[in-house]
């Protein structure tokens, strides 16, 4: 059973956890609807307009981790202080490395890794995180597109799976590598 345990937006609300996969992708790629069908639940808010989630989200997962939903990066409709408080936010949040197992990056398999993904890909690696790329969407691409865009887009990457959370096509990839990070 997954449940809510907090909301925060600075180190010192964060509650205390002992294992973490936390959840990072641009928004609007699917992020809250991949985490809503990998728990089989609905624990993220899926909006119209991209850019809601606003705070860190807490998940308790059968008591055998956290898992951790942080605001979309990327979103232009931001201010400059905003931006700001969100860039201190998620350095608040990464600099609790011992906690973090893995970080998921969810992308739209119809895109690629966007300029701002691999500014965050870059980032995890300095930070010698556990990553797993997720190429969602892919309900949205026919056969032949879903193969150009694996050979065109994410060839040059480690660790992608390739699903729908809209279907919840190959989530159970993401479990196997969840487990395989704890």
């Amino acid at each position: 059973m997954v449940s809510f345990i907090c909301s925060a937006n600075k180190l010192n609300n964060f509650p205390e956890t002992v294992r973490e996969v936390v959840f990072v992708g641009r928004s609007n790629v699917g992020k809250s609807s991949l985490i809503n069908a990998l728990y089989n639940q609905k624990l993220a808010y899926v909006g119209k307009t991209p850019g809601k989630t606003r705070l860190i989200n807490f998940f308790n997962v059968d008591d055998k981790y956290t898992a951790v939903d942080v605001p979309g990066y990327g979103y232009a409709q931001r201010s400059q202080k905003q931006l700001i408080e969100f860039s201190n936010m998620m350095d608040d949040y990464f600099s609790r490395k011992d906690k973090i197992r893995l970080v998921v990056m969810i992308t739209d398999s119809r895109i690629g890794l966007t300029n701002d993904d691999k500014d965050m890909l870059d980032y995890i690696k300095d930070k010698g995180f556990h990553y797993l790329i997720v190429a969602n969407k892919i309900d949205k691409l026919s056969n032949n597109q879903l193969s150009n865009n694996k050979n065109k887009l994410y060839k040059e990457y480690e660790h992608v799976v390739y699903v729908s959370a809209e279907k919840k096509k190959n989530i159970e990839q993401i479990h196997e590598n969840i487990a395989k990070n704890l």
